[in-house]
């Protein structure tokens, strides 16, 4: 019995030395639960508030601008407020207003009939933003109707009004229209960043990147070399995550095939060079593994837009994901996917993808310089 007590104490402080001095296991062990008590706890809300929505009011008379007027006094809801539908349907597809709220050139007249109709059009590409949003644009109009019937009494002649919804950009309502043009992304995020954070580190560690310097190759050279049959692996996942969007989960494919792949193989390209980059600085597999999975995938699973609304985040977790090639790559997706090709925002995200490259590329370079620490 005394044996087994010396050997376990033996273990026991050998164990403590080994963690104590592995600073990445004390990285993870500490900060990670630190860092996701405070990203659920302040920087993440499933509250929608400010919902910009553009409001079209076809009929002059004042009893249709105070149908709406309930809109104004919401808090949840920020109304904008457009002469007509064209402008509406071009602030909802450059994702500037959630709904639109259509009120008809004959409303007033409809409504001292008892059958008045307001038309209300969402952005159906967040299916749980949808609900809440069509929730309150249904509390807001009601109430305005119900604040006129008390007002005008038993006998007055305010009609009723009826809300007609329709979802666009994800017609059937399915969260899967919404959450599968997503999954491209985290797994874009996995086999880029994740699984080349070690390749750097496993030839420091193994010493053949040593004996690699000695040969005439350049830098550039080498990441050409490591990027490229990672890119072909990458273009494989894109094609069965379209195929699997399309034909198994039915997702709607609305913009341009060619931008869609296009995207896809720009991001994959910035997450590659990233774990790289971190492999190359880290020289430690577990470590690189342990940086990759902090600083690329969860950020692309909570920080991107995938599960939340950013937008009802604080601020400055609002710009900590601006900095995240995943959320310009996110936001794009989508796009393609439920709304069609939208050139500014496919424009501006291969800009942001384009310079990530260029960084991050110039980055990995000065880690592979030939020089021996």
């Amino acid at each position: 019995m005394n044996g087994f007590f010396t050997r376990l104490r033996a273990l026991l402080r050998k164990e403590t030395r080994q963690m104590l001095r592995d600073r990445s296991t004390l990285l993870v062990g500490l900060m990670l639960p630190v860092v996701l008590i405070l990203l659920f706890g302040y920087g993440l809300s499933f509250d929608v508030r400010n919902a910009p929505v553009a409001v079209v009011i076809d009929d002059p008379a004042p009893v249709a601008r105070d149908a709406v007027a309930g809109i104004s006094g919401s808090p949840y809801l920020a109304p904008v407020f457009v002469a007509d539908m064209a402008d509406a349907i071009a602030l909802m597809r450059a994702h500037r207003v959630d709904a639109i709220v259509h009120l008809p050139s004959d409303f007033a007249r409809r409504r001292a009939m008892g059958d008045a109709q307001v038309q209300v059009i969402i952005n159906g590409t967040d299916t749980a933003s949808a609900v809440i949003i069509e929730g309150y644009l249904d509390s807001a109009i009601a109430e305005t109707s119900l604040h006129d019937s008390d007002r005008t009494g038993p006998g007055g002649s305010v009609g009723a009004v009826t809300v007609v919804p329709r979802m666009w950009f994800n017609d059937a309502n399915e969260s899967t229209w919404y959450l599968v043009p997503g999954l491209l992304v985290l797994i874009m995020t996995l086999i880029g960043a994740f699984l080349t954070s070690l390749l750097i580190a496993r030839e420091w560690e193994r010493g053949t990147l040593e004996a690699l310097f000695v040969t005439p190759v350049r830098p550039t050279e080498i990441i050409i070399a490591k990027i490229v049959p990672y890119l072909l692996i990458g273009a494989i996942d894109i094609a069965v995550c379209l195929l699997s969007a399309r034909f198994i989960f039915h997702v709607p494919i609305r913009g341009s095939l060619a931008l869609i792949v296009l995207t896809s193989l720009l991001y994959l390209a910035v997450s590659l060079l990233q774990g790289l980059w971190i492999s190359g600085v880290t020289r430690n597999q577990f470590a690189a593994s342990q940086v990759a999975l902090l600083a690329s995938f969860m950020p692309a699973t909570m920080l991107s837009g995938f599960i939340f609304d950013l937008r009802n985040a604080p601020l400055v977790v609002q710009v900590i994901s601006k900095l995240l090639p995943a959320t310009h790559f996110m936001a794009v997706i989508k796009t393609l996917f439920l709304a069609g090709t939208v050139w500014s925002a496919v424009v501006q995200a291969c800009a942001v993808l384009s310079l990530y490259i260029v960084v991050l590329g110039l980055l990995t370079h000065r880690t592979l310089r030939k020089r021996l620490d």
